[in-house]
C-alpha cells in the first residue's frame, strides 16, 4: 500500500484527539473501519504508530516521526491547493474589480469611485450576511476585495491568510421614528428604551451577545429583537413597531432619526480585506483603500447626528 495524504490526516486526527473513538467521530468513520485503516498504515510504514490502552492512544517514536513530517506536508499541500485555485480564479488579462460586502454602507460608494476612475474595467459585486463566506471567497481568489464589519474588537475571519485594513470605527446608534417621544433628544440612555421592541439586521459574530450584555448592564432584557433585512428594519421603525440598531453612518431616511447611545456601549469596525498574494492586491490595494476611505468619509458627512457627535468623541471615525 502506498502512503496517501488521507493516511497522514488519519494519523494526525488520532494524535490530536488521543483516542481512536474520538478520531473516528471526527473523521466520520466507524471505529472498526478506522482501526483497520490504522493497521494498514502501520504495516506500510513498518511498525506501530501508537501505543493503545484503555486511557487512549499515544504516539510511539515512529509515530512521532510520522507526525512531525505530516505537520509539514499537510499544510504545504493545502496551501498549494489554495494557491492553484486562487490563480485559476484570478486568471485573465483584462483589469477587473470583484468586490464582496456584507450589506454595509460603503459598497455602493466604492463601486461609484471605481467606475469613475476605471470606466473600461468591469466591476462586479457579491453580497452576503456571512463574513466567513466573504472571507472564503477572498482566500479562493473569487473576490479581489471585500468590505465587512466586525463588532467591537472582535477579529475578522481568516486573519492569518488575509490582510484586513480598518477604514473606520463607529458607535452603534439607535434608529427611532421621528414621532417617537425621545426623537428630539441629542443622546439616549439605553435604559430609557427598556420597554421597546428592537430590530436589526442578522449577521455572524458577537454583536447580538454584545447587545444583550449592554442591555443587561442597563438593567433590562429586550422585550423582543426582530432580525431582518435593512428595508424591513426601517419599515418597522417608521410604523412604530420597533426601534432599530444601526451604524452611525446610516444615511438620512424619511420618517426616521438616528441618535447616539450614552457611553457608546456598542461599536462597529469597517474593514477592507484582500489576499496579500493576489494580483489585485499588488496592483490596486492602495487605490481601492483610498476610494473606500473617501466613501466612508462621505457616509459620515451625510449623517448630521453623527458629525455633531464626533466633535466630542475624536477616538471614533476614520482610522488614520
Amino acid at each position: 500500500m502506498e502512503l496517501e495524504l488521507r493516511h497522514l490526516r488519519t494519523v494526525r486526527a488520532i494524535a490530536d484527539t488521543g483516542s481512536l473513538t474520538k478520531a473516528a467521530a471526527a473523521l466520520g468513520l466507524a471505529q472498526p473501519a478506522l482501526s483497520a485503516q490504522l493497521r494498514r498504515i502501520e504495516k506500510a510504514l513498518g511498525g506501530p504508530l501508537f501505543d493503545r490502552d484503555h486511557t487512549g492512544a499515544r504516539p510511539t517514536l515512529l509515530g512521532e516521526l510520522v507526525l512531525e513530517r505530516a505537520r509539514v506536508v499537510l499544510p504545504a499541500v493545502s496551501e498549494l491547493q489554495e494557491e492553484a485555485v486562487r490563480f485559476a480564479n484570478a486568471w485573465g488579462a483584462m483589469e477587473r474589480f470583484r468586490l464582496g460586502g456584507t450589506h454595509g454602507p460603503l459598497l455602493g460608494g466604492l463601486v461609484d469611485r471605481l467606475v469613475t476612475a476605471h470606466p473600461t474595467s468591469p466591476v462586479s459585486t457579491y453580497t452576503s450576511w456571512s463574513v466567513a463566506e466573504i472571507a472564503a471567497q477572498l482566500v479562493d481568489g473569487r473576490l479581489d476585495f471585500a468590505l465587512i464589519g466586525t463588532c467591537g474588537e472582535s477579529p475578522p475571519p481568516a486573519q492569518d491568510r488575509l490582510t484586513w485594513q480598518v477604514i473606520g470605527v463607529d458607535p452603534v446608534f439607535v434608529m427611532l421614528p421621528d414621532s417617537h417621544r425621545l426623537a428630539g433628544e441629542p443622546e439616549l440612555d439605553l435604559a430609557s428604551l427598556a420597554e421597546e421592541c428592537w430590530a436589526d439586521v442578522p449577521g455572524e459574530g458577537c454583536f447580538a451577545d454584545c447587545f444583550i450584555s449592554a442591555c443587561a448592564r442597563s438593567g433590562f432584557s429586550p422585550v423582543s429583537v426582530y432580525e431582518t433585512d435593512t428595508t424591513s428594519v426601517v419599515h418597522l421603525v417608521q410604523v412604530g413597531r420597533a426601534v432599530g440598531l444601526c451604524r452611525a453612518t446610516f444615511p438620512p431616511t424619511p420618517g426616521v432619526v438616528t441618535r447616539p447611545i450614552s457611553g457608546a456601549p456598542l461599536t462597529w469596525r469597517h474593514l477592507l480585506g484582500w489576499h496579500p498574494r493576489s494580483r489585485a492586491a499588488g496592483a490596486a490595494a492602495g487605490s481601492v483603500s483610498g476610494y473606500t476611505r473617501a466613501a466612508y468619509g462621505e457616509a459620515v458627512r451625510r449623517s448630521e447626528s453623527y458629525t455633531d457627535w464626533l466633535s466630542a468623541h475624536p477616538r471614533f471615525g476614520a482610522a488614520l
